[in-house]
């Protein structure tokens, strides 16, 4: 009987700790995480704002400057997100369909070497900058205010479109497609 007592308490403990993780447990880098809702947003082009200047280091140690004159998908993503690790197929994908688009991420409340070693892993063709105060810069456009977000740029450097939340294939390509239309 003691034995049985000793594995049930053992159990709920397991599943206390498992649903601590999932909801942002004692981290105060998941503590402010918020899941987009999938939610797209788009801005009639009369209407867009400047993006603030892209450029910084990158996990691979590297410097990067974005300089539009391309279409732009910018992923706000951290290795411990379970959506963001979800999209990354996703996002590398699209990035081999639209060589003319210029994917970008940007490191959000995360450590750099584990998501490095997560950016090595799934080999992400794209650079990804570890500054996430590069997201201040969009906050008076279409802020990315929920992890992951991706925000799409036209090719004059405005922001165009933003989706809240795990892009699809479908999703993502259908606004690609209209900013090269236009």
């Amino acid at each position: 009987m003691r034995k049985q007592i000793k594995l049930v308490v053992l159990a709920l403990l397991s599943a206390s700790l498992l649903a601590a993780c999932g909801g942002g447990g004692s981290s105060t880098a998941e503590e402010s995480f918020i899941e987009g809702s999938g939610a797209v947003t788009f801005i009639e082009n009369s209407n867009r704002s400047a993006a603030p200047k892209l450029s910084g280091m990158t996990l691979s140690g590297k410097e990067f400057i974005f300089n539009p004159g391309q279409i732009a998908v910018v992923n706000v993503w951290a290795s411990w997100c379970s959506p963001c690790r979800a999209e990354i197929p996703t996002l590398i994908e699209l990035s081999k369909q639209y060589p003319d688009v210029q994917f970008m991420g940007i490191l959000t409340r995360d450590n750099p070497a584990t998501a490095e070693a997560f950016a090595r892993r799934f080999a992400m063709p794209y650079p990804t900058f570890i500054d996430d105060s590069l997201l201040i810069g969009f906050k008076a456009t279409l802020p990315a205010n929920a992890i992951p977000s991706t925000v799409l740029l036209d090719k004059n450097g405005n922001v165009a479109a933003r989706i809240s939340g795990e892009v699809t294939l479908t999703s993502l390509s259908k606004l690609i497609r209209k900013l090269e239309a236009e």
